[in-house]
């Protein structure tokens, strides 16, 4: 309880910019809980829809992989869908990795939609305190030339109370702010990198599939010649048989 009167003393004391800073503080609050559960939430789904597909990619089971992403609605479900519906459809290594590439800067903004408001919301918080410091210094300096001597004292100190108060709790809102915006974004920049990897790791899969079906064909061919020229030979060698 004394805790509670303490900050509602200095909250008062602090000034009519002390309410934009708490609304401040209360709207970067709200955003900063939203962008952790939502992006905790899509790294733990993405996570475990890729930990079912990658073993079936890594047999080249294309068939079982579209099944899997499809009764999916993560985004690396739907990333990896985008690859699979193309792999059939072109046999160009580029045009997969410029179709995942497209429908990964469709998604990216969505994942970094909102976090930057924390950083103005820091900076918002920082100025209103120095709003309300200055306020408190014009207040400061009225009281001192209008007051008579005797109370000149005690309106001085009010007013710079109320100047520092402002500023404190300005600071107070805005340094925390800063810390969560930094982890909010790495977290988010490290969604993102995962994404890409396993974009690679699907392109470097389709590669090793098509190199591994050129080289059978190759192989074929390599074959086929040998055993032409094998029975062209024995021809020649046996000319009764002509």
């Amino acid at each position: 309880m004394d805790i509670y009167i303490g900050f509602m003393s200095f909250f008062v004391k602090g000034g009519i910019f002390m309410a934009p800073i708490a609304i401040v503080g209360a709207l970067a609050l709200a955003i900063a809980v939203e962008r952790y559960v939502t992006i905790t939430r899509l790294v733990v789904s993405n996570r475990r829809v890729w930990e079912d597909v990658e073993p079936v990619l890594s047999n080249a089971d294309f068939d079982a992989a579209r099944a899997k992403t499809s009764k999916g609605d993560t985004i690396v479900a739907r990333l990896l869908g985008v690859g699979l519906a193309r792999l059939g459809a072109v046999r160009r290594i580029d045009d997969i990795e410029k179709a995942l590439r497209a429908h990964l800067m469709e998604v990216i903004p969505h994942l970094e939609k909102r976090t930057h408001y924390l950083a103005t919301f820091a900076n918002l918080a920082t100025l209103l305190g120095l709003l309300g410091t200055v306020n408190g210094l014009i207040h400061a300096f009225t009281a001192v030339a209008t007051a008579n001597p005797a109370e000149k004292a005690n309106l001085l100190a009010a007013s710079i109370s109320e100047a520092m108060n402002c500023t404190a709790f300005g600071l107070m809102v805005a340094v925390p702010l800063l810390f969560v915006h930094s982890f909010l974004q790495s977290k988010t920049s490290q969604l993102i990198s995962s994404l890409e990897t396993g974009a690679v790791k699907f392109l470097t899969i389709v590669a090793d599939r098509q190199s591994a079906k050129a080289q059978a064909r190759l192989d074929a061919a390599q074959a086929a010649h040998g055993g032409s020229h094998s029975s062209g030979s024995d021809s020649l060698l046996n000319p009764s048989h002509a």
